[in-house]
């Protein structure tokens, strides 16, 4: 059976807006893809490991081609859990909330942790970046507190440009977006249907995915 990983960055569970939406995109698509099954792994309820200190050292080994050995490399284990983990899906659901105009600090923590060479990219001998993460489809659900669809707008958005830019450095090119916005407005009727458009797109996208 193929493998959806669901990745979670909303902390808030049941109040959390983007898990409204995700929750009619997985409803959708357990319901139309039954030779998948569904992993989560929500980041606010694990414990991420860090990069300070020694274990940075040891990306700079992968880089210049060396094999992580010795104490160093029992550091790595639960590194390199992580990085298995996200490569062993078939395809992705990522939720996660547009804080400061970007990510959620758990989301980024663990793009720093997977994102790691000769796992998830390398360079060739001329230099090009070839990601080995191919193949596969992603889905990112994003509710945010304004909007952002104004050619004006835009530049404040760092998410899903970050986003697109960091996965399709890896190899995950075919990714869709399904964005809530916006959920702070004082308009409670715009901010109903905007959730209730989100949430109809979303199932949308899982039937075709």
């Amino acid at each position: 059976m193929k493998k959806l990983l669901h990745i979670i960055s909303a902390p808030r569970e049941d109040e959390s807006r983007t898990l409204k939406v995700s929750r009619a995109f997985l409803d959708a698509f357990t319901a139309t893809h039954l030779d998948w099954v569904m992993e989560e792994l929500d980041l606010f309820k694990v414990e991420l490991p860090s990069l300070a200190q020694k274990r940075a050292d040891g990306r700079y080994m992968l880089l210049d081609g060396k094999d992580i050995f010795g104490e160093l490399r029992e550091t790595w284990d639960d590194i390199i859990a992580h990085i298995e983990r996200f490569k062993s899906a078939d395809g992705y659901l990522i939720s996660a909330p547009m804080w400061n105009f970007s990510i959620p600090y758990a989301l980024k923590q663990y793009i720093d942790i997977i994102v790691q060479p000769r796992h998830l990219f390398r360079y060739t001998e001329k230099g090009m970046v070839e990601g080995l993460v191919t193949g596969r489809k992603m889905v990112v659900i994003t509710s945010r507190g304004g909007q952002y669809m104004a050619p004006d707008e835009r530049p404040w958005d760092f998410q899903e440009p970050y986003l697109r830019t960091i996965f399709s450095f890896v190899g995950i090119t075919d990714i869709t977006f399904v964005i809530a916005q916006p959920m702070d407005t004082s308009n409670a009727e715009l901010k109903a249907r905007r959730l209730e458009e989100a949430r109809s797109y979303s199932k949308v996208v899982a039937q075709n995915f």
